[in-house]
């Protein structure tokens, strides 16, 4: 029988005990999602090994030959079945070190610099070293139940699965805000789409967090013939999508590390990458983005106008248009604000709207997202447009209610895409917008101003209302006499 998912989720919630009351959780999640990349890693070329060991009949020689051909190596005192053999040693968090240092030397240039944000021999973080070693010992211990041999799982997405999982724990039983960090599976699957990414295309995520956006695109291509790149501040999660991208074997996908608006670092020579199909879940409404140094931007993304200070919304949406190419589509979940709030932030969106890059307002349902219940809205921006239309889609209902968070379902994502897709009017579901009602609207997007969702209610026939009260009425008087009754027979 095959490893689930949610058995290895089990699994990885179980290893938290190990850091529960030590660190917090933001920080223990990276200790063990990187020793499940290692144990996943290990097991993956435990399994080639065996393969070739029943191949050759034993052949030394020709089993270390063909191992030298796979697309990466784990050195032997870097795997996890060394480390767990060593779990009982005084130095494991050294060990552990040098076993991940060995790892990013090996596979230099797709793991490089991955590691170099955690510590497994930490004191502040994991203790004195008696509490140190008990704590590694226990979380090799968690994982060593688990074989994550490929044959033996149901799935190939174990970091970022696991990632979700964790981050969604963390929110709903923690309070964590975590949405800024985290895309909905669903939401990543429905953006992707969106967007129609092509085969050969340049696609590029300037937030990617753990990476999962992008590989959903990437998906959508349905062959690996697809350039990826990405962008992540926080470097944790910058090296959780170099490993999300190595387990899927996207080897040549770009992931760099820092602030995407303030410090954008694709680029090609002194400009800033362009590309295909630009996706994006920025942090909903970043406070202290960076408004200071906006106006004097090198790379002249804000010609239309400087977002406000305190809002950075529509500082993500000009990076992501400003890297498009000539035929570019863009993608981008944003708080409903950005769709009507004024200011500067208006006059951005009269500037995109008079370009015509402008494709569809999409509106989701609330409490989709970690940390907030707010809803959000798509933005569909498209270089290609051939006409002034902009198509507004009320998906506000397309759901199915969960017990922490709302889900959108396959027939949910499949009705948005469709209509997207048929560019159609449906009755209280979407509305094709002429550029002159848009403008008649101030440029306010606020989707109720295009879509009508009102529901009249039934008229009330008003005889029939009273003959049912006039009955009430008598109903009432009989249990009344009789309630009389009781209470004198009773002697009151």
């Amino acid at each position: 029988m095959k490893l689930t998912q949610d058995t290895i989720n089990n699994q990885v919630w179980k290893a938290c005990d190990t850091f529960r009351g030590t660190i917090d959780a933001t920080q223990y999640k990276d200790y063990i999602l990187t020793m499940l990349f290692v144990k996943y890693i290990s097991d993956v070329l435990k399994e080639k090994k065996e393969e070739y060991t029943t191949k050759y009949d034993g052949d030394a020689t020709r089993i270390e030959r063909a191992m030298k051909h796979e697309r990466f190596k784990v050195p032997d005192q870097s795997t996890f079945e060394f480390l767990y053999e060593k779990r009982n040693e005084t130095n494991l968090g050294e060990l552990i070190n040098i076993s991940l240092e060995d790892i990013e030397e090996a596979n230099r240039s797709k793991l490089e610099g991955v590691f170099r944000n955690i510590d497994f021999n930490s004191e502040p973080n994991l203790g004195p070293t008696k509490d140190r070693n008990r704590r590694l010992k226990n979380l090799l211990s968690d994982f060593g139940v688990l074989d994550l041999r490929p044959s033996n799982l149901e799935g190939n997405d174990i970091i970022g699965d696991a990632y979700e999982f964790l981050i969604g724990k963390f929110a709903s039983d923690a309070g964590k805000k975590a949405g800024e960090f985290y895309t909905p599976s669903e939401v990543s699957t429905l953006l992707a789409k969106l967007v129609e990414p092509k085969d050969g295309e340049r696609i590029c995520d300037p937030t990617c967090g753990s990476g999962s956006l992008l590989l959903k695109a990437a998906k959508e291509v349905g062959s690996k013939n697809v350039s990826l790149y990405g962008q992540e501040v926080n470097g944790s999660t910058w090296a959780l999508a170099r490993m999300n991208m190595f387990l899927h074997e996207m080897d040549n996908a770009r992931i760099e590390w820092g602030d995407t608006i303030n410090n954008p670092q694709l680029r090609e020579e002194d400009s800033l990458m362009k590309f295909d199909v630009v996706v994006a879940n920025p942090p909903f409404s970043l406070d202290k983005w960076g408004a200071e140094e906006a106006s004097a931007d090198r790379y002249n993304r804000f010609h239309r106008g400087v977002p406000p200070k305190s809002k950075g919304d529509y500082a993500f949406i000009t990076h992501m248009i400003e890297t498009l190419n000539e035929h570019g589509r863009a993608g981008v979940v944003l708080p409903h604000g950005v769709l009507f709030r004024g200011s500067s932030e208006g006059k951005i969106r009269k500037q995109l709207i008079d370009e015509n890059l402008l494709k569809a307002v999409i509106g989701l349902p609330s409490n989709l997202f970690f940390g907030t219940g707010i809803p959000a809205t798509i933005l569909i921006f498209d270089k290609t447009k051939t006409t002034d239309e902009v198509l507004f889609i009320d998906a506000s209902n397309e759901y199915e209610s969960g017990k922490n968070q709302n889900k959108l379902s396959n027939e949910n994502i499949q009705k948005i895409f469709d209509t997207l897709k048929s560019w159609k009017t449906i009755d209280k579901y979407s509305y094709i917008a002429k550029k002159e009602e848009i403008i008649e609207n101030d440029y306010n997007l606020n989707i109720p101003r295009y879509v009508d969702t009102f529901e009249e209610e039934e008229p009330v026939d008003i005889a029939a209302t009273q003959l049912e009260i006039v009955e009430l009425k008598k109903e009432l008087v009989g249990v009344e006499n009789q309630m009389a009754d009781y209470l004198k027979e009773l002697g009151f």
